[in-house]
């Protein structure tokens, strides 16, 4: 028996809107307000939409339960997997010490806070949101802002601003391309639209993160680097995604975003080392957080030690094989070959072929919604980051 979607459930446009938004409302207020525990949020989120799926939108309940473990298993596999084993690398890499040698190279680079900042929190997180997403760069780039001496809710509420402009496309594209399974829509023309969009954002979000971090004074004294960080990501994003497609736009936007930055140290450097003033200024939109704490650095240094140049290349090989693996792991005859050697589909019992999508979303002809959980170990993207891992943790 099928289920026809009812776009406008209680007759009127605005208040099916307001109920259908209730979900992510108690899920956004029970985490910024009630502070109660994320999990236990999206425990109440869900509740409340499985309340309105079976009780507005009529939605019977044995397709509304197959929906949520449906949701559930996409949420174990691939994503879990992904984000399961780029933890995995990163603790590989700093049991082996080669963490602290990336911090210090990247300290390096930028020896002053502001641009740091954008170096690791914006681009250096739009690169690793690129293979692993999910939370995974403000994890990551959090972590290493917080080892060179920012305070853990500056580091990572800065870490959130940040990942604000690649999170669209997420690991490998994944937002879009499901997003074109739920809707039939294809994900390269998705990926344009998309792409054509968010560049203007990704040239303001270096700016935004240095002025939350050190406010107006602070983001003039590096706009060079905020406007190249900005134009460097922006830029490839809205070429890859527009000619090319959502899956490998924010690993190279953000390796450009970093290569800019480095050749921006080259030749040039903020005036003066900055610090905030010991007061806040009046208005709270101004007043800066508290500048990193650098006195761990050795005496009359400015920043860390440059590492030997093997240590150096023992710390960045892991991300390099990464990247390798990735971007091997996104070619489409690879996926193929991958998937013949097992990629089993299951169709999910009360929810393949029985929600019905209905006009204007859908022409008057569509067929019924497939649900296939699709078990492609092999071609995964976590598999890729696993076997990435190994390699790294071998040489």
């Amino acid at each position: 028996m099928n289920w026809a979607q009812h776009y406008d459930p209680l007759g009127n446009a605005l208040l099916s809107t307001l109920v259908a938004a209730l979900p992510v409302v108690v899920l956004l207020t029970s985490i910024a307000f009630l502070r109660i525990r994320i999990h236990l949020a999206a425990l109440m989120g869900l509740a409340v939409a499985l309340g309105i799926a079976v009780f507005v939108y009529r939605m019977p309940v044995i397709t509304a339960g197959a929906t949520t473990l449906y949701g559930a298993a996409f949420g174990v596999f691939p994503i879990g997997w992904i984000i399961l084993n780029i933890i995995f690398l990163y603790q590989l890499t700093v049991e082996r010490g080669h963490f602290a040698t990336l911090r210090d190279s990247l300290a390096k680079i930028a020896p002053d806070p502001r641009v740091q900042v954008i170096l690791i929190a914006f681009s250096f997180g739009a690169f690793i949101e690129g293979m692993a997403g999910f939370g995974t760069p403000v994890a990551i780039t959090g972590a290493i802002l917080i080892q060179l001496g920012f305070k853990p809710l500056h580091a990572s509420g800065l870490a959130l601003i940040a990942n604000t402009a690649p999170v669209a496309f997420g690991s490998l594209g994944i937002p879009i391309t499901t997003m074109a399974q739920v809707t039939g829509l294809d994900a390269k023309e998705i990926s344009m639209m998309v792409g054509r969009q968010l560049p203007f954002f990704s040239l303001i979000v270096p700016f935004w993160v240095v002025f939350a971090f050190a406010g107006w004074r602070g983001m003039r004294g590096v706009w060079p680097a905020a406007l190249t960080a900005g134009a460097a990501f922006a830029i490839p994003q809205f070429l890859i995604s527009n000619f090319h497609g959502p899956w490998l736009v924010d690993i190279l936007s953000g390796g450009c975003s970093i290569g800019a930055l480095v050749l921006l140290s080259c030749f040039w450097r903020p005036k003066a080392d900055w610090a905030p003033p010991a007061e806040s200024h009046a208005k709270g939109a101004e007043s800066p957080a508290p500048a990193p704490d650098r006195s761990a650095s050795p005496p009359g240094e400015s920043g860390p030690l440059v590492p030997p140049r093997k240590q150096l290349l023992q710390a960045w090989l892991p991300w390099g094989i990464l990247t390798a693996f990735i971007l091997c792991w996104g070619l489409r005859d690879v996926k193929g070959a991958l998937d013949h050697l097992g990629a089993p589909k299951v169709a999910v019992p009360y929810l393949h072929h029985v929600v019905q999508r209905m006009p204007p979303v859908a022409p008057p002809d569509a067929a019924p919604e497939a649900a296939e959980f699709k078990l492609n170990v092999f071609s995964a993207t976590g598999t890729g980051i696993l076997l990435a891992a190994l390699v790294a943790g071998a040489v």
